[in-house]
């Protein structure tokens, strides 16, 4: 099989960790018999140094023309780096945000994963976290307050701020049937969460999924208000299976739910529109802190390019083959700084991808 791969290395930690991605799926083209054409382009931060805007019409073009994304964390310090002196459409995150209108990914994955061997790595207490957990967020992407009309002016004499939450039911519906279909495949749950109690957006939301759950009657569907959610997460995450949410509480909930597997550097993202094209990356941030130094942990990276292959080139083998492969290397003992726990071997960067890469 040949597979046109679009790659966006981005910010920070961009560039090591999705290097070593390409290193995993290098090795899986070699012993698979596959081959997989990479184009580098710019976005985010290296975009605006290099051309004076976070995305160009090249680096979309690239990514419409090929089977799938595979992308780092992009933006930097949102303190000190002269990105976000910028105008707000010109900032780093601005480019992310177009991007994913331009190839319609409205659906975001996230698998968080609790692995028994990174149990001590977990923020929960030992309790909670022994009976590990193994759930799926899936993130409205494209509507939402993130999408919405947006305005800051001076209201008799004193400076306001708005932005508009809008969803209609065709937005709610198609995330609700992606949802569906994904717990079919898993435990045949989904968590709907909202914000019923208070916001219209919520109320049509929760009346929109009720609506797709009449035709997936094997699947029990719940509703949860978001703040509720947020404390269920820490109190005993393994009660969910498949979570489905809108635009921000998705953002929120899904770093929080990433937190409590112990790194944000372990958890892999999809993003999906209405075909089989999609976008794969780390849920972590660009870590300009540790950047350059070899010591970030590529396992999101590489995990996103597993997903990669499962949703975007039904090559499932081949992801379970990855998945395989950093379960063997965890159980090895083999460790990056953010994982480090007594007794196993700490790694960079890089020899962690080659670890991964020689038990493909």
């Amino acid at each position: 099989m040949i597979q046109k791969i679009a790659v966006i290395k981005g910010d920070g930690i961009g560039p090591e960790i999705v290097s070593e991605s390409m290193k995993v799926l290098n090795a899986i083209a070699q012993k698979y018999g596959h081959t997989f054409l990479f184009t580098e382009v710019l976005m985010g931060g290296c975009s605006i140094d290099a051309y004076g805007e976070p995305l160009t019409e090249e680096t979309i073009s690239v990514c419409k023309d090929s089977h799938a994304v595979l992308m780092g964390s992009i933006g930097g310090n949102t303190t000190t780096s002269p990105w976000y002196q910028l105008p707000a459409h010109l900032r780093p995150e601005a480019g992310l945000l177009r991007l994913r209108k331009e190839l319609g990914l409205f659906a975001n994955l996230r698998p968080c994963v609790l692995y028994p061997e990174l149990r001590s790595a977990c923020t929960l207490r030992e309790d909670i976290s022994s009976k590990s957990f193994d759930m799926l967020i899936m993130r409205e992407l494209t509507g939402g307050l993130y999408f919405g009309e947006r305005r800051t002016e001076a209201v008799d004499g004193v400076m306001t701020a708005v932005d508009t939450l809008t969803y209609n039911e065709n937005e709610i519906r198609r995330i609700g049937i992606k949802a569906f279909e994904v717990a079919m495949k898993r435990n045949k749950k989904v968590t709907s969460v909202d914000k019923a109690n208070v916001l219209d957006s919520s109320r049509l939301w929760r009346k929109v999924m009720n609506e797709v759950a009449k035709d997936y009657p094997e699947v029990t569907l719940e509703h949860a208000l978001v703040d509720s959610t947020a404390m269920q997460i820490v109190r005993d995450p393994s009660r969910f299976d498949v979570m489905v949410t809108e635009n921000m509480f998705g953002d929120i909930l899904s770093d929080e739910a990433a937190m409590v597997t112990g790194s944000l550097g372990m958890l892999p993202s999809a993003s999906l529109n209405e075909t089989k094209f999609g976008l794969y990356e780390p849920s972590g941030g660009s870590a300009p802190d540790i950047a350059g130094k070899n010591v970030a942990n590529p396992i999101a990276a590489i995990l996103s390019g597993a997903m990669l292959l499962r949703y975007s080139c039904d090559l499932q083998t081949e992801a379970d083959a990855i998945e395989a492969a950093v379960k063997q290397v965890l159980a090895e003992g083999y460790r990056t700084a953010d994982i480090m726990s007594e007794g196993c071997r700490q790694v960079s960067c890089s020899e962690m991808g080659s670890l991964i890469a020689e038990r493909v």
